[in-house]
């Protein structure tokens, strides 16, 4: 049996549903996580403690949901450099712990402090993420676009801004075939 990821299975009135399904029984869903390397980048990652830091600073309420409802211990994550030149996907990591209040929205010397969220009713939610791999070159936004099977990813869409984002299974399948050195034959 093939998966198919719940949010793109086609509602009654024939859109897709714009946000994954939570269900128990779930492979590991995939996303990508947005960020920008002069603030953090996949090597802060790699050079973070095991490997493995909390994803924090998400300050968009949909983001926020999705990190709070729909991303799950064990789902993938590509790694996506924003503002960089050019902007692309530079590796890959998996969830190691589900949403948890942002302690980033606590502290008032963080750039991210909230003064509305409260700790016995967070506003934001933060994850923590485990480097798996890291690209032996970024997938560039431009050879992403150039690939005609990546038309509908939700990255490639115009005006797709979130920082948190589903990918399915089959774009995972060809970011991964990307990111592999060209064999000569």
């Amino acid at each position: 049996m093939e998966w198919i990821p719940s949010w793109a299975v086609p509602t009654a009135l024939g859109a897709q549903s714009l946000l994954p399904m939570t269900t128990s029984l779930a492979k590991p869903r995939i996303w990508l996580f947005k960020t920008e390397p002069a603030v953090f980048s996949i090597q802060d990652l790699a050079n973070s403690p095991d490997q493995t830091t909390f994803w924090d600073g998400v300050r968009n309420y949909q983001a926020r949901n999705t990190l709070r409802d729909d991303v799950q211990v064990g789902d993938l994550v590509l790694i996506h450099h924003s503002n960089a030149d050019p902007p692309g996907i530079a590796g890959t990591a998996r969830v190691v712990r589900a949403g948890y209040p942002d302690p980033s929205a606590f502290d008032p010397k963080d750039p991210h402090f909230d003064p509305k969220s409260r700790k016995e009713s967070p506003t934001w939610i933060a994850v923590d993420i485990r480097l798996e791999s890291i690209f032996p070159e970024p997938i560039g936004l431009p050879q992403l676009k150039a690939e005609p099977r990546l038309a509908q990813m939700v990255l490639l869409q115009r005006g797709s801004r979130l920082s948190i984002q589903p990918v399915t299974g089959p774009e995972w399948a060809i970011v991964d075939r990307m990111r592999r050195p060209k064999r000569r034959g």
